[in-house]
């Protein structure tokens, strides 16, 4: 006995075939009026169309020699109905219920309880539940306790906008839904539940750029007295677990650990993929004393005594690869991280005892000397490609740089597919604890409040001492350069946290009322502790070896942060506002709905 949906209907005259879906697979149907039984059922097979629901019954039997289908599970049988009945019949959907159905992702997400019929997005919900369990299972065996935190809860400032929640009861009053259940899993630690995890909703009211959404979930892990060398097997077994029993990939443990510092210099990114080269290069040394404009501006001290860079990749034996526009495109890509410019230059052959000529826009602007220093650094030779960014701010050379690095990399075919070559892991270590805000002249948290400097530097913290050089004890786990997770030990000393709410221009009224619980809590006897959250659509989107984390997730917004299928947000009624004693200040976009 089988139920399912009618993927599709084949009439060949006396025979009917049905291939009826279900989440398991494809199972094929046959209708034959000659089989005892069988009649009814095959009148009843004429009546069958696309996405109708049947149950039927009959005897499964193997299919015909040379009518295997290779391609399906359940290709070598087939099922002989003798009974069948049409629970629900269907209109015709607005699209073709197949992988290979080319449809726009508006009218999907519209009508996703069709779409999610789709194989390969039940596949999908399918290795992410597969993912939790063993997530939880592992945990579990490692004496971590699932605690279930607040949905409704106080607004903190932690980083992004959060989504207010009026209360009725109490007028004038709001909840906010929490970003992460940061402060809560650290009351945890402080309550003596030392190791805790959660598979935990998150919610931030953010301008929504690609591939983020307004909810999401990460599996949020917390543990007192924490010690790295400790805890970072833990959580790499777990990775492990979930590749060889999901993908059937054995992971090389311990992971690589690389410093912060290093990953900006050598790949202009906090998650890079070390799968590939196009290493970033250093000039600046080069071009200390250029009186090339663009280099000197960027290599000239500011007012706080800080100075940018000159930095550059090689992609070796590959520049008629690259056209005008195309060096005009990645031009045009650079800018978007705030790059002014991108310079580049062409090696050809030719030079003196068989050097090399530059060829590029700025080459006039270098001295003999220059470029007999830029050939040696970076081991020209003919048919070489240099790219080119300077800036007075390193955090633009390096993200833009960096992003061009990857453009080019996947240009040219040097970053491997999913499932081609090992995973590459790394942890990314020792962060900086603040950045400098110029335009604000302040310092905000590279992470968020919560995060402790590495304890070598607590003292010139607390006493405001070179700020610009303290390493946050945050770490992030990366895969083939995306961050898949992210943590940090946490301040548990009253005077580290205050210190931190003064640098980030908090007066100890402000960080009263919007932290005060925390505070008090942290005088009745804090342990150390710390964690990591990762998150659970990335890491699912990663093994599932899909790119938008929108195909891991059951019902998820547009990038307008709107559901299509549901029309949410809506309009509300008048009287739910009343209510709540909250008045509009410009009319709802679509009340003559509210209600509806």
């Amino acid at each position: 006995m089988l139920c399912g949906w009618v993927a599709k209907r084949r009439d060949h005259g006396g025979l009917v075939f049905c291939d009826l879906r279900d989440r398991y697979g494809l199972t094929q149907i046959v209708f034959d009026p000659a089989l005892a039984g069988g009649a009814a059922a095959h009148e009843t097979a004429g009546r069958l169309r696309s996405e109708f629901v049947i149950w039927c019954k009959g005897k499964v039997r193997h299919r015909p020699e040379g009518m295997t289908n290779t391609k399906l599970a359940t290709g070598e049988i087939e099922v002989a109905c003798t009974e069948l009945v049409i629970l629900s019949e269907a209109k015709t959907p607005p699209f073709a219920i197949d992988d290979e159905a080319e449809v726009a992702e508006s009218v999907r997400l519209k009508y996703r309880y069709l779409d999610l019929r789709r194989p390969s997005l039940q596949r999908n919900l399918l290795i992410r539940h597969r993912m939790l369990s063993i997530v939880r299972n592992h945990l579990d065996q490692n004496h971590f306790v699932e605690v279930e935190t607040p949905i409704l809860y106080k607004s903190t400032p932690e980083g992004a906008r959060d989504f207010i929640v009026p209360s009725r009861i109490n007028p004038g009053s709001f909840y906010a839904l929490p970003q992460s259940p940061q402060t809560l899993k650290q009351l945890l630690m402080i309550s003596g539940m030392d190791r805790y995890y959660q598979i935990a909703r998150c919610f931030r009211d953010e301008d929504l750029r690609a591939d983020r959404q307004p909810e999401f979930s990460q599996i949020d892990i917390e543990q007192s007295f924490l010690d790295e060398e400790a805890f970072f097997p833990i959580l790499e077994s777990m990775m492990a677990k979930l590749w060889k029993e999901i993908l059937g990939v054995e992971l090389k443990t311990p992971f690589p650990r690389m410093p912060y510092s290093e990953a900006m210099s050598r790949f202009g990114s906090d998650k890079p993929d070390v799968r590939f080269g196009l290493e970033l290069n250093d000039l600046s040394d080069v071009f200390a004393k250029s009186g090339f404009q663009v280099f000197s501006n960027a290599l000239a001290a500011n007012s706080r005594g800080r100075r940018g860079s000159v930095r550059a990749i090689v992609v070796p034996g590959e520049a008629e690869k690259f056209s005008r526009k195309d060096l005009d495109d990645l031009t045009a890509h650079a800018a978007t991280f705030g790059a002014k410019g991108l310079l580049w230059i062409k090696i050809q052959p030719g030079g003196p005892e068989g050097g090399v000529v530059m060829q590029s826009p700025a080459a006039k602007f270098f001295t003999e000397e220059e470029k007999s220093a830029l050939t040696a650094r970076l081991k020209l030779a003919p048919g070489h490609l240099v790219l080119i960014i300077a800036d007075p701010k390193d955090k633009v050379v390096y993200d833009a740089l960096g992003a061009i690095r990857l453009s080019v990399g996947a240009r040219l075919g040097l970053i491997p597919k999913h499932g081609e070559g090992a995973p590459a892991f790394l942890w990314v270590m020792n962060f900086p604890l603040l950045e400098f805000d110029d335009k604000e002249n302040r310092y905000y948290a590279c992470h968020h409040p919560f995060t402790s400097p590495r304890p070598e530097f607590f003292e010139d913290f607390i006493h405001g001492r070179d700020l610009d050089r303290i390493e946050a004890s945050a770490y992030d786990l990366v895969l083939n350069g995306v961050e898949v997770g992210g943590g940090s030990l946490r301040i548990y000393r009253p005077d580290v946290q205050a210190a931190m709410f003064k640098l980030l221009g908090l007066t100890p009224e402000e960080a009263k009322a919007k932290f005060g619980f925390f505070l008090e809590a942290l005088q009745y006897g804090t342990p150390p502790h710390g964690g990591l959250a990762f998150g659970v659509d990335r890491l699912a989107a990663l093994l599932c070896g899909v790119g938008p984390i929108r195909d891991v997730m059951a019902f998820p917004k547009t990038q307008k942060g709107t559901d299509l299928m549901a029309e949410t947000p809506s309009a509300v009624t008048p009287e739910q506002l009343a209510e709540l004693g909250i008045a509009l200040a410009r009319p709802q976009a679509n009340r003559e709905n509210a209600g509806s």
